[in-house]
């Protein structure tokens, strides 16, 4: 492909060299630059990887993209990509030049795609596996990029950031294009879009779920404005926006959209009280055995009961979204009432048991707002007691274990604190952080490091009527200690205990 096809999209400056340059592949790591490659140079926050144009000039890149004016890179990077005889391009930011470049090397394929993306605080990962199995069971071939996994119907695979970098999404968009998929929904973070991974992408629908303080750091969000503002952007690229009404700091979002608006919420109170899609007479019970919750979906053309096979009022919210988004993409009342009732997403709120003498299930809460809406959830199906399985990372903020120590203090009824990630921090610190606002609570606990142990510790000193919750990891497949990451599954872990005291055959 030439290069100046490459680039019909972006805004470049060719600063030496031939736009008539063929390209066969486009790099921003520098071990992949080679013969015929375009590689992108972007001035990061841990390193500038302007640095390593000699390298890439030596390897045999066919053009190089950078940041910086020619003229001020260093005399040996200059003499370098005169004696390679690399093109060069000028551009004014790297990361938005490579999603522009990604979109054009693998032929714009989300256009060819009805792309859903979701953002929001909370919900994310759940609404998209609500919607992606809704539109499955109408007979939709449909692709999936988030926090949990990478599906393009072709292959399925784990991933390792929710929104990935714009190369892969492309590549990605395109392998769903070749599979037949028609669409492609995708959860789309805060510092996907702040750092442009979420360029170029064309958004047909975009949802937002809810808003909350995260993410706040030196390499994500300096301050919660940033982090609103950038979420809010999703909404100036989509055709059309999805929006929870219920959310107090909705008028923000509404002020930043440009696509054509439409609401969800629960019940009829609200700042906003006539919202598209409306979930009415909210309970919480079990249909065939599955733990769930009951609703009546109403609005200007809905009028229908469904059960989501999901516990909790705000996973009720959360395929509420879902619903919302299905019937404005067109898909019938009998089967989004199908697919919710066995929906399920791993590692969120999901019930790995639920029978005598317990339930037991395990979700991803790992910070206070988390932790406290499931814990509340827990207690509205009135528990004999409420059990909890936690801990909390090492090296990260200590405020986090603090919050996860009070809420769990608070709203348990009985507290294991085990292993979840202590990389290279002693476990013993890390409880006793946990400690420090656990312990004036009162709630009686037991510190097991060892995570399997203390499943089984749970399980052996269950009581009738117990929910047995082990949070913090939810679908994660390792366990971190000191820089080694060992495979680990809380919910394989939890069906070989069951298994062991012959709770399930």
């Amino acid at each position: 492909m030439k290069l100046s096809v490459l680039t019909e999209r972006i805004t470049a400056a060719l600063v030496r060299g031939s736009a008539d340059t063929e390209i066969s592949d486009v790099v921003f790591d520098s071990r992949k630059a080679g013969p015929g490659t375009l590689f992108v140079a972007i001035n990061g926050f841990r390193t500038d990887s302007h640095r390593f144009l000699p390298q890439v000039a030596g390897q045999g890149a066919a053009a190089v993209v950078i940041e910086k004016d020619f003229e001020q890179l260093p005399p040996e990077t200059q003499e370098a990509l005169i004696k390679g005889g690399q093109t060069v391009l000028q551009v004014e930011d790297g990361r938005e030049a490579l999603a522009g470049l990604s979109a054009a090397l693998f032929g714009y394929p989300t256009e060819e795609l009805t792309v859903i993306g979701i953002t929001g605080t909370k919900g994310k990962t759940t609404t998209s596996y609500i919607l992606t199995s809704i539109l499955e069971a109408a007979g939709f071939r449909t692709g999936l990029i988030g926090t949990n996994e990478i599906r393009t119907g072709k292959r399925c695979f784990a991933s390792h950031n929710t929104t990935p970098e714009p190369y892969d999404t492309q590549c990605y968009a395109r392998e769903m294009v070749e599979a037949g998929c028609r669409y492609l929904v995708m959860e789309a973070s805060s510092t996907g879009i702040k750092y442009h991974r979420a360029d170029y992408i064309d958004f047909d629908l975009g949802i937002f779920t809810n808003i909350s303080p995260d993410h706040i750091g030196t390499l994500e969000h300096p301050d919660f404005d940033d982090y609103l503002r950038n979420k809010a952007k999703l909404f100036s690229r989509c055709k059309k926006g999805l929006f929870n009404r219920d959310d107090p700091l909705l008028p923000e979002f509404l002020e930043r959209a440009t696509c054509e608006v439409f609401t969800f919420g629960m019940g009829e109170k609200s700042a906003y009280p006539y919202p598209d899609f409306k979930a009415l007479s909210p309970r919480f019970g079990k249909q065939d055995g599955i733990l769930g919750s009951f609703a009546h979906i109403a609005g200007p053309q809905e009028d229908f009961d469904l059960f989501v096979g999901m516990p909790g009022d705000f996973n009720l919210a959360n395929a509420l979204g879902a619903v919302a988004a299905a019937r404005l993409l067109g898909i019938s009342e009998d089967v989004i009432r199908r697919a919710l009732k066995e929906v399920h997403v791993t590692g969120r709120v999901e019930v790995v048991y639920s029978g005598e003498p317990a339930t037991v299930m395990i979700d991803y809460a790992h910070n206070g707002v988390s932790a406290t809406a499931l814990l509340n959830m827990l207690r509205a199906y009135d528990p004999g007691r409420i059990v909890v399985i936690f801990g909390a990372e090492g090296g990260r903020a200590q405020v986090r274990r603090q919050e996860m120590g009070e809420v769990c203090g608070k709203l348990a009824d009985f507290c294991i604190l085990s292993s979840q990630n202590p990389d290279f921090e002693p476990i013993e610190d890390i409880f006793r952080d946990i400690h420090k606002a656990l312990d004036p609570s009162g709630t009686p606990s037991v510190d097991i490091a060892d995570r399997r142990e203390a499943i089984r510790y749970a399980l052996r000193n269950a009581k009738k009527g117990d929910f047995i919750a082990i949070i913090g990891k939810g679908q994660e497949d390792y366990e971190l200690i000191k820089g080694v990451r060992y495979p680990w599954s809380d919910r394989e872990e939890t069906e070989k205990a069951l298994k062991e005291l012959g709770w399930k055959e």
